[in-house]
């Protein structure tokens, strides 16, 4: 953490925080068009270093962590619900205009949601390997209501106090979604410090909420870079990778696809070549 904070202040970065909505918290670093940038599950905003080293001198970037992660205070149920609102308050009242919204994850479906739901207030979107309806993954043919039981059990399992058993699940989930070592050690770390009350809630939300009909209300260009490395162990080839993507962002108007083969979950901390290719070209270069 101390690495990641040294990193900034070389680089010159002029960070400091906004009052933020009750439901995340927000850094601003930089200067010149507005930028959003939304962490994942039970992540930090560190989550987006790198990128702002890399967007600082062209974008004013507002970088949030949500409530309950990362040792952010928790709010109430509705989570995510209530971040959707609090975001869209957030730019009207910083007079923001169409600002380029990032997310990763969690911060990915996020982005999706405020677009549908406001589709005249956000510009750009750039979405890090997210999909609109998580239960689809985890059971094809899902609906939000025959998956509101499992979803209501895992939001018990993440909620409830953590066992020997899920400790290991933990540490296998996050192996299996970053590569370096000290970037597994980072993550953990942000979950140690997440509330478990907040990461039930936030998997509950994600798990009931359906988006895929409604993309089609997305006015703005978007990005989504998806990774395929992370499902090979478990037999998942690049192409059914790249149908799933394809299927459940089938009604989102002008966007482009970019799967890359060198990055597990964290795109942005395992390829960063590859992140700030796909990035570069779609925002500084419009293709």
């Amino acid at each position: 953490m101390t690495k990641h904070l040294l990193s900034l202040f070389l680089l010159g970065a002029a960070a400091y925080a906004q009052t933020p909505a009750p439901s995340f918290h927000v850094n601003i670093i930089g200067k010149g068009k507005p930028m959003i940038l939304i962490p994942g599950f039970a992540s930090s905003g560190k989550t987006w270093d790198s990128t702002v080293a890399r967007y600082k001198d062209r974008y004013e970037c507002h970088v949030l962590t949500l409530a309950g992660f990362a040792g952010e205070p928790r709010i109430e149920a509705p989570f995510l619900e209530t971040v959707r609102k609090d975001l869209a308050v957030y730019i009207r009242k910083n007079k923001m205009d169409k600002p380029v919204i990032v997310g990763h994850s969690l911060g990915g479906f996020m982005a999706l949601w405020l677009a549908e739901q406001e589709p005249d207030l956000v510009g750009p979107l750039v979405i890090v390997d997210s999909l609109p309806f998580l239960a689809a993954v985890m059971q094809p043919g899902a609906t939000v209501e025959n998956v509101k039981p499992m979803a209501e059990n895992m939001r018990k399992m993440f909620s409830g106090p953590p066992t020997e058993e899920t400790e290991k699940q933990t540490q296998a989930s996050i192996k299996s979604m970053v590569t370096k070592p000290e970037d597994y050690e980072m993550i953990l770390a942000w979950g140690k410090k997440s509330d478990r009350i907040a990461e039930g809630n936030a998997m509950y939300d994600m798990m009931t909420t359906d988006l895929r009909d409604d993309l089609d209300k997305i006015t703005s260009r978007s990005i989504v870079i998806g990774t395929w490395i992370g499902y090979k162990e478990y037999g998942v080839t690049r192409d059914q990778v790249e149908k799933n993507f394809r299927d459940q962002y089938a009604k989102l108007k002008n966007f482009q696809l970019v799967l890359s083969d060198n990055a597990r979950h964290f795109v942005m901390l395992d390829d960063p070549e590859g992140f700030f290719a796909a990035t570069d070209a779609f925002l500084l270069h419009g293709k």
